[in-house]
C-alpha cells in the first residue's frame, strides 16, 4: 500500500505516533497504522468481515488524537472494503 500511496503527491507516513488526549490532557502516544497529510487517520484491517466494533474502534482513535476524519480499510477475501468515518457524525 505504501508503494501505491507514494505515487500520489500526498505527504504519508506508516506508524505515526500521535498524542492522545483525554479531557483536554495529553495522556500518551498511540500508533496510528497511516497517517495522511497529517490529518487522516488510516486504520488497516485483514479480516473476513469488518464489524461494527472495527468503526468503533476508529471513531475511538478519531476522539483521542483530535482528528477528524478516518478510513477503515479492509483487505479481505472477497477484495477491498473501505469506510469513512467521522469524529463528529455528519
Amino acid at each position: 500500500m505504501m508503494i501505491q500511496l507514494s505515487k500520489d503527491p500526498l505527504k504519508v507516513e506508516p506508524e505515526k505516533p500521535l498524542k492522545v488526549y483525554y479531557d483536554g490532557q495529553i495522556i500518551g502516544d498511540f500508533y496510528v497504522d497511516l497517517l495522511i497529510e497529517d490529518e487522516i487517520i488510516v486504520e488497516l484491517k485483514s479480516v473476513q468481515n469488518l464489524a461494527k466494533e472495527h468503526e468503533v474502534q476508529l471513531v475511538n482513535y478519531l476522539n483521542g488524537l483530535k482528528k477528524e476524519i478516518g478510513l477503515l480499510i479492509n483487505f479481505g477475501p472477497s477484495g477491498v472494503e473501505v469506510k469513512r468515518k467521522y469524529r463528529q457524525p455528519k
